[in-house]
């Protein structure tokens, strides 16, 4: 019997690259989306007829209630994605980050199974020196971190779900995000040749989009085992400063300048180094490196020259 997904916020960043790769491994997607852009990030899969678009809001009671009938997987995408974006629209942010999810892990069913991704910057600043495991104690520092760990909470504790506790995500998608770290440093090394730093120090955790995706994938097929847990999903060998990342931009375009500021400060304060041995033991593994992200964001952005692919 064909098991069927329903994702909310499927048109995406992630859910441009998982949705595909879902339909492709034989199960029915229904796709949640405003589809407010307007734009064709998953019209490559409208030939599948496994493949249900639902043009709503995941806040919408009604309609959720209505779709989590046949569901027997849940993937909540839908969210306002960083601090900026959150910070600049809080309402929606607390509505649809954790309001939205809340609303499905207080309607599932015990033969219901809920994956949900939430964010590694829920550590905030961590300990120099030290790594970040699942058993860290939460101490988000904006309100995208507080919406993502109350929401969370709440899978864990209503309906026992696997959270997946994502790194910073780089990499091309068909709903591309040029605002990200990785993307965003790569992009202006390609279009300007320079980047000014600010407290170039602070280190985080990345992956890959298409990872992102074998997470989920890897959480489908373990899920009896991974359940009631969160896991944290990174590349274990990229915990790094904006600094080494700069660095790791240089190998690949020489010509890239980047300058450290020695006053301002930026907005996001988080600075924290992740294991990801715990994901890692259950057999996941990624396949794109660092370098191999940033290589194939220098080929995608041949493509494009406009700012309309971020979030802010």
């Amino acid at each position: 019997m064909t098991e069927k997904i329903l994702i909310t916020g499927a048109a995406g960043y992630l859910g441009s690259i998982l949705v595909p790769e879902l339909l492709k491994n034989g199960y029915q997607v229904t796709a949640v989306d405003t589809f407010a852009r307007n734009d064709t990030a998953l019209a490559a899969v409208c030939d599948n007829k496994n493949f249900q678009p639902v043009k709503g809001d995941a806040r919408d009671e009604a309609l959720m209630k209505q779709l989590l009938r046949d569901a027997d997987i849940i993937i909540p995408l839908a969210a306002l994605v960083g601090a900026p974006l959150c910070k600049a629209d809080p309402i929606n942010a607390k509505t649809t980050n954790f309001g939205a999810v809340d609303l499905l892990a207080s309607n599932l069913s015990s033969d219901q199974r809920i994956i949900y991704p939430t964010t590694n910057s829920g550590y905030g600043i961590g300990e120099q020196g030290k790594f970040c495991t699942e058993e860290t104690p939460l101490n988000p520092i904006s309100l995208y971190g507080v919406t993502k760990c109350d929401a969370e909470k709440a899978v864990l504790e209503k309906c026992g779900g696997v959270t997946l506790r994502l790194a910073t995500v780089f990499g091309m998608a068909p709903r591309m995000r040029v605002d990200l770290l990785v993307n965003d440093f790569t992009y202006r090394a390609v279009t300007d040749r320079t980047v000014v730093i600010f407290e170039g120090h602070f280190k985080r955790n990345y992956i890959h989009v298409r990872d992102v995706t074998k997470a989920f994938m890897h959480s489908i097929a373990n899920y009896d085992r991974m359940r009631n847990n969160a896991y944290n999903v990174g590349l274990s060998d990229a915990n790094l400063s904006k600094i080494e990342l700069c660095e790791q931009i240089k190998q690949v375009i020489p010509d890239f300048i980047y300058l450290v500021a020695e006053i301002g400060e930026d907005p996001d304060k988080r600075d924290y180094i992740v294991s990801n041995d715990k994901i890692e033991a259950t057999g996941w593994s990624p396949d794109h490196s660092i370098d191999d992200g940033i290589r194939e964001l220098v080929r995608g952005y041949q493509m494009i020259r406009n700012v309309k692919f971020s979030n802010v």
